[in-house]
């Protein structure tokens, strides 16, 4: 009988252990960057939101390209590339931004030490993201503010692989550069040229759905709404402040504890603490995308967000806009 017994306990764990097991959900995540303005993921992954609503969340890092493609392709679940997935509404592919962690670019345009100002720019190359990509629309932006036509006065020039390393080769003599890359070059001796932050207020560092998506699987699309408010609301808090930097610290494998000390401290020049961002942000956003991908239809806000997820889960958090 006491074998009997034991032999039904080892069934029943082993039941127990595969249904523990299939509960969590692996979720695929497109993302384009290593910007702090993604740290509300990275502080839900490694606080254990995502499974705490059943999924086994996987970052994929990519180019912006990459990313559309695989998201339209449904090779992954969802996309952070905020601009990404606007072109993909844009160009006839149903698909919603469900949550923004920034509403205004953290990019720099950072030069090289002779370059001390907008006009030692004529002539000179800027390194952006690949055509269409976050950093490009941002290049071309900042140097219309700054007097200077792209393609006439200064060339961008697309980039795959790391501006930071192009900018210290002589790839380029200037180039955007997110957190932390443009703390880096500030440390370097690079010169700070303009805050694209200061300049226009849109948002970055979200992420959405394909309407598939929301609509065959709401529960897991809210799961990912409020983890990722959770890790958004647990970043913010000051009380939780040396843990924060403990993550960053072991998400961006950094050796230099101010380093990501400044990297927070950058963070709170953008964020969208609600994850909502602004109305006339947004508009900004999609006219830009629509007219580099050469749409001419007109969309509207509502035709790019939905953010009931985001209402739901903070009423069920009984958090308030802020």
């Amino acid at each position: 009988m006491i074998i009997l017994w034991l032999l039904m306990l080892s069934i029943f764990i082993s039941r127990a252990d595969v249904h523990g097991q299939t509960s969590v959900k692996k979720v695929r995540m497109g993302i384009q960057s290593t910007n702090i303005g993604f740290l509300p993921f990275h502080v839900a992954y490694h606080k254990g939101f995502y499974r705490e609503q059943g999924i086994d969340l996987e970052t994929i890092f990519m180019s912006t390209q990459a990313v559309n493609a695989a998201f339209v392709r449904g090779d992954i679940d969802y996309s952070a590339a905020v601009n990404g997935i606007i072109q993909t509404i844009v160009r006839g592919n149903p698909a919603k931004i469900l949550a923004c962690a920034v509403d205004r670019p953290l990019q720099s345009l950072i030069a090289r030490k002779e370059i001390r100002g907008p006009q030692d720019l004529r002539g000179k190359r800027i390194g952006g993201s690949t055509p269409g990509g976050t950093a490009t629309l941002m290049a071309d932006t900042g140097l219309k503010h700054l007097g200077l036509e792209p393609g006439r006065d200064v060339t961008v020039v697309p980039l795959r692989g790391n501006r930071l390393t192009a900018l210290e080769s002589g790839a380029v003599e200037a180039a955007l550069l997110g957190v932390p890359e443009n703390i880096i070059a500030l440390d370097k001796g690079y010169n700070e040229i303009l805050f694209i932050g200061d300049i226009v207020n849109f948002p970055q560092n979200g992420f959405g759905a394909s309407a598939r998506k929301i609509q065959e699987s709401p529960d897991e699309v809210y799961g990912m709404v409020r983890a990722t408010l959770l890790g958004s609301l647990f970043s913010l808090d000051s009380r939780n402040r040396e843990e924060v930097l403990n993550i960053i610290v072991k998400q961006w494998k950094l050796s230099d504890r101010r380093l990501a000390s400044e990297m927070l401290r950058q963070l709170s020049r953008g964020v969208a603490r609600d994850m909502a961002a602004k109305p006339e942000g947004m508009q900004l956003m999609i006219d830009m995308v629509r007219q580099d991908s050469k749409v001419s239809q007109p969309f509207t806000v509502s035709q790019i967000v939905d953010y009931s997820f985001l209402e739901k889960a903070r009423q069920d958090l009984n958090v308030g806009r802020q």
